[in-house]
């Protein structure tokens, strides 16, 4: 199965030795493809940058081991009603891009009424429905 990250995702695995980064390994293991693009990757970065410089390595390291898409132009991808703020568009249309199966993202605001709905092939979870549909 392909496994897209949301930026937070990133971040948070970067940042600490948790939760976040424990399910993505277990994904891993179990054979999952773990997928971002650039777009991502940079907010990520940024946001670590900012806020937690310690995760920076972590995040070049996890960088390294999943797969990363290049950018893709626009949300063309996006049925034309899909209600999401600009910045998260790009998100939702690099996961369909790439084929994923999942998008996980800890974004409930924005994403919240998303979670657990499929938008062209895409399955957009939160990461405790990622442990629940991959894992349990």
């Amino acid at each position: 199965m392909r496994i897209f990250l949301d930026a937070n995702i990133l971040f948070s695995a970067a940042r600490a030795d948790g939760a976040v980064r424990q399910l993505l390994a277990l994904c891993e293991d179990r054979g999952h493809e773990l997928w971002a693009d650039a777009y991502v990757l940079e907010e990520a970065r940024r946001n670590l940058a900012a806020k937690a410089p310690n995760g920076l390595p972590v995040l070049a390291a996890m960088a390294a081991r999943i797969r990363i898409g290049g950018l893709i132009a626009g949300s063309a991808l996006l049925p034309d009603a899909m209600v999401l703020p600009e910045k998260d568009r790009p998100v939702l249309a690099a996961a369909i891009h790439h084929r994923c199966d999942i998008l996980v993202t800890g974004d409930r605001t924005h994403f919240g009424a998303l979670y657990g709905k499929t938008i062209r092939g895409v399955m957009v979870l939160s990461p405790a429905m990622l442990a629940d549909a991959v894992l349990g």
